[in-house]
């Protein structure tokens, strides 16, 4: 028999055992998907990333877990359709956040700063308030302020993004099931300008309120849930795996994904929920290596759960994507570049950390053995050392959006390449094609290169929900 007629059946037996060439049980679980209405949606988000970032996850995870990370192995497994997203906003190839979640939310192109507002002020109702009204469960789960640009552009429309406290009263009047994440101060009479007590607006609306991983944990499933677990953006995961009370009561992205899917999975008519690691852009803009590297693997982690969901419960479309590219970092060739990133296995705080630690009056071997501590017994110069103590001084200032007392990020994140051999070309937003993937029911239909517009319809459609509202 020739070798081309026995490979012809596309299966091979083997002493009675039937061996499916690699990609066929892909292909099955893709055409079981095929027209098939996808009662549940997650959209996640990892904010910020460059493929940089996701290519530096998975090579951390290949040589730290011995395993691809969760998100590439979709693409190895052939479990996923993938493709790219052009994500430019009205008035700009390069799009902010609010830009970027409203065409996802609204399904229109908005200049940035704004949510879900035209440019000639027309209102463009957002997707989770459809689904909302079409009988569905809804929410959202960040690592920032709930009140942030990414997840309200998936549920209100306001003028300006930075107008957090008014995001926060237009949450109460929605009806939302899971709202999670930071922003506490947004809610909190004593820090409101109004000094409206947010969280008794929504516990007499029948809420539950969380403010630590274990009154997340205990909320019942018979409530929704409002859930602010820091004044402002989470901590990062690399700063929460050296503290024991962060771990204690603050939860992971992983964690908070999974109480929200719990709390809304019984509704017979399904949820959808958006997921974002929103501090990743939050690293990105702060070139800052490990607060960047351990979000992404967070948010590697949530999707896990939410994969596990999707695979055993057969109804649930997973959506997985970047709303653009931020700081595009990479690794630079060279002899040290293997055991250069290893280096960064064992570090153990963010440069947030390191940067917001330093007084004036510290002294030059103060800042370097707190750089040593942090980042895996590295040594800086004594002129470098005096350089990041200018800027406490005054002498010199960086800017930057996550950066009020201007502080050397920038400065911080050069010292470390020759340690870590990440480059990045910026602090700021890039103009990327965003990466696209997904598992589940309605994922056959999608096309390898879209319009962020274009998924607002995809998902209602998706859904089986009309686009009426």
């Amino acid at each position: 028999m020739r070798r081309r007629d026995f490979l012809k059946g596309g299966s091979l037996a083997f002493g009675g055992l039937l061996l499916t060439p690699i990609g066929t049980k892909a292909n099955i679980i893709k055409e079981e998907f095929g027209k098939k209405k996808a009662k549940n949606i997650i959209f996640m988000v990892s904010d910020g990333m460059s493929a940089g970032t996701l290519n530096m996850a998975d090579i951390y995870s290949r040589r730290k877990l011995g395993r691809p990370s969760h998100w590439i192995s979709l693409y190895e497994d052939n479990l996923a359709q993938r493709g790219l997203m052009d994500m430019a906003s009205a008035n700009s190839i390069v799009t902010d956040s609010a830009a970027a979640s409203s065409s996802w939310g609204g399904g229109h192109r908005v200049n940035n700063g704004s949510i879900n507002i035209g440019a000639n002020g027309e209102e463009y109702l957002p997707i989770l308030q459809k689904f909302k009204k079409a009988g569905k469960k809804v929410g959202c789960v960040t690592t920032v302020p709930i009140t942030h640009a990414t997840p309200a552009g998936f549920s209100v429309f306001t003028k300006n993004r930075n107008s957090q406290e008014e995001i926060a009263s237009l949450y109460s009047e929605l009806g939302f099931d899971v709202m999670m994440g930071g922003g506490h101060k947004y809610f909190d009479a004593a820090q409101r300008k109004d000094k409206k007590d947010l969280y008794s607006v929504f516990r007499n609306k029948g809420y539950a309120v969380a403010r630590n991983k274990a009154e997340m944990n205990a909320a019942p499933q018979n409530k929704p849930l409002l859930a602010t677990f820091d004044e402002d953006g989470l901590p990062y995961s690399t700063d929460q795996f050296s503290s024991s009370f962060i771990k204690n009561n603050i939860p992971t992205l992983a964690e908070m994904t999974s109480k929200a899917i719990n709390l809304m999975k019984d509704h017979k008519e399904g949820f959808v929920m958006q997921v974002e690691a929103g501090k990743v852009d939050w690293a990105a803009h702060g070139n800052d290596i490990a607060g960047l590297l351990y979000d992404q693997l967070a948010f590697d982690d949530a999707l896990k759960v939410a994969l596990d969901f999707a695979k055993k419960d057969g109804n649930t479309l997973v959506v997985i994507t970047s709303d653009h590219g931020n700081a595009n970092p990479g690794l630079i060739y060279g002899k040290e570049v293997n055991n250069n990133f290893d280096r960064i296995q064992k570090f153990s705080q963010t440069n947030e950390w390191i940067l917001q630690g330093i007084q004036a009056s510290d002294s030059i071997s103060t800042i370097k053995d707190r750089i040593a501590q942090a980042n895996a017994g590295i040594k800086i110069t004594d002129e470098q050392a005096k350089e990041i103590l200018s800027f406490y001084s005054k002498a010199k200032r960086e800017d930057g959006i996550y950066n009020p007392r201007h502080l050397p990020f920038k400065l911080l994140s050069q010292i470390q390449q020759e340690f870590t051999s990440v480059g990045w070309i910026s602090m700021d937003h890039s103009a990327d094609y965003t990466e696209l993937a997904m598992y589940g029911p309605g994922s056959d239909q999608m096309k390898p290169f879209m319009k962020n517009t274009d998924i607002h319809t995809f998902l209602l459609k998706a859904a089986q929900v009309e686009n009426k509202f």
